[in-house]
């Protein structure tokens, strides 16, 4: 296995891509660990430790954000939205005789649904950062911790609309990242982020 990866760095185009690979994967992480604006960070923090592994279906819907959605960070989404987004479309895809029409005419028509499928993971994530700034706003996403109301501080209409669109932000740029991957790097961008 180590002599594998070994010969793979020898081979100069490979080991640019596995060098951009791991760049990206490196920025990725790097975002999941930066707060939104508007929460308290300490807050989040003292919430995580008094909940430690208690978070029922939030726990399970962390571990495969990377642990960012428990920490309400730009990441916190990840690709959690452009998957759902790919497979309403695929499923949309046999009912909707358009879709299959575009299916059909090859790389233009499988260029459209991906762009599709971007407008669609942006309007989900829309959806998905305002139901988890709700749920951070209300202090349901730590049940049981005592200074969840105290997430977010600043109750206005401007910070949440703020916190919804910097998700929103990361989210697409999440896509981008694993777009970038996907064209310039090794494998599935979005598998391997």
């Amino acid at each position: 296995m180590l002599t594998a990866f070994a010969r793979a760095f020898k081979t100069p185009d490979l080991r640019k891509k596995l060098l951009f690979t791991l760049a990206i994967i490196v920025l990725y992480r790097v975002g999941t660990h930066i707060p939104i604006p508007g929460v308290d960070y300490t807050a989040v923090q003292a919430c995580v430790d008094q909940a430690s592994g208690n978070q029922g279906i939030f726990g399970l819907v962390n571990m495969f954000s990377g642990g960012a959605l428990l920490q309400i960070t730009i990441f916190a989404l990840g690709i959690m939205p452009y998957i759902t987004a790919s497979i309403i479309l695929q499923l949309l895809t046999v009912v909707i005789p358009r879709l299959e029409a575009l299916k059909k005419e090859g790389q233009s028509g499988t260029a459209k649904i991906t762009q599709y499928t971007r407008y669609l993971t942006v309007a989900l994530a829309i959806l998905q950062g305002t139901g988890l700034v709700a749920t951070a706003r209300s202090g349901a996403l730590f049940s049981g911790c005592t200074v969840a109301s105290q997430i977010v501080p600043d109750r206005a209409i401007f910070t949440t609309i703020v916190m919804v669109v910097t998700m929103t932000a990361g989210t697409a740029m999440v896509m981008w990242l694993g777009e970038l991957i996907t064209d310039r790097g090794i494998g599935n961008g979005m598998s391997i982020l």
